[in-house]
């Protein structure tokens, strides 16, 4: 009997599959975000050596240039925000093959983010729950980090930028700006997050009139793109698309994680009680309803940037085929490590 690898009928597993998924999901008694760090120190110290960041460059990395917003991917498979918070580990990235790179969400206030556990893995269903809450050590931190760096990147760098937490809402512009001034020597592109469902209250920025505020303020110098949840009505969305196309914005992520719990397999209902966002594979549907939705109601206007549910070279290839110029991976990654990376750019050389 041939054992497959999940959500992939018929296809064999790899070597991630079958030895260093298992074995990074037993770190820390099973707790995700104790694996997450771990593996994010392995990869900061590996950054440490041109020698073995050569090796993995020669194995994973992909040609298959773009040009999006005016910048130049070597390929169109970016690292999402929220794997790499406060770029500790940036040199890793383009050599497991990525073709840009999102760091943050970072705020203009260091802050802890959500009690832990704050972090679920829902493995039968490929999917992760995080209410991690824009845990980051602050844009001043970063932007340290940032200027420090010795060699270029070699990828287009994105900064994801959220709101403190400690900040009212009617102080949002303020905080946003703060922050993108900090890192805006930095930056290829900035990503406005005001989507994630866990800090109280940040959806509401996706309204016209703050997001109108926050635009006016932030459009300018580089590109800034808006990243969109996938829980908005298709009349929400066309309304936040105005105010891109009005003010400026370079262009859309699509989408956030989802509030919502549909898709998941029977093993992991007891874990769907837990708060905060989903991504994984039951997002993709809906990724793909949304990022067909933004380019067909702008007319391919504002370029897109698909990320949810990729798990594998498929199914980038469906947020492509329905209007993405770029994608991303978080979950995906977590569950297929860089062979998927390399297998979807591939695909998208063709």
């Amino acid at each position: 009997m041939t054992t497959t690898a999940p959500g992939r009928p018929g296809a064999a597993p790899t070597l991630f599959d079958r030895l260093v998924r298992p074995a990074l999901f037993r770190i820390g008694g099973g707790d995700a975000e104790t694996a997450h760090e771990w593996t994010l120190r392995r990869l900061a110290g590996i950054s440490r050596w041109p020698a073995l960041l050569a090796v993995l460059r020669a194995r994973y990395a992909v040609s298959a240039p773009r040009t999006v917003f005016g910048i130049d991917f070597p390929n169109p498979v970016g690292l999402a925000a929220g794997m790499d918070k406060d770029g500790r580990a940036l040199p890793a990235w383009p050599a497991l093959g990525f073709g840009f790179v999102e760091v943050g969400t970072v705020t203009a206030h260091a802050q802890p983010g959500n009690p832990r556990p704050r972090l679920f893995r829902l493995p039968a269903s490929e999917a992760v729950i995080n209410r991690m809450g824009f845990n980051n050590a602050g844009a001043g931190a970063l932007a340290a980090r940032l200027a420090a760096r010795r060699r270029p990147l070699g990828v287009p760098l994105g900064i994801s930028l959220g709101k403190s937490k400690v900040t009212p809402l009617d102080e949002a512009v303020e905080d946003y700006l703060a922050a993108y001034r900090a890192l805006l020597p930095y930056g290829d592109y900035f990503a406005v997050n005001v989507s994630s469902p866990n800090t109280p209250g940040l959806r509401t920025l996706q309204d016209r009139e703050h997001l109108d505020a926050l635009l006016t303020a932030l459009v300018g110098e580089k590109p800034i793109l808006v990243k969109i949840a996938p829980d908005l009505t298709d009349a929400a969305i066309a309304e936040v698309l105005q105010v891109c196309l009005d003010r400026g914005a370079a262009g859309v992520i699509a989408t956030n994680t989802t509030l919502g719990r549909d898709g998941l397999a029977p093993a992991d209902l007891p874990r769907a009680a837990e708060a905060g966002g989903l991504s994984g594979r039951p997002l993709a549907a809906r990724a793909r309803q949304v990022v067909a939705f933004v380019h067909r109601e702008t007319g391919g206007k504002l370029p897109v940037i698909g990320v949810g549910g990729i798990l594998d070279p498929a199914d980038g290839t469906a947020l492509l085929d329905a209007g993405a110029s770029l994608v991303q991976l978080y979950t995906g990654f977590v569950y297929r490590g860089p062979a998927l990376v390399r297998a979807l750019a591939r695909a998208a050389r063709g």
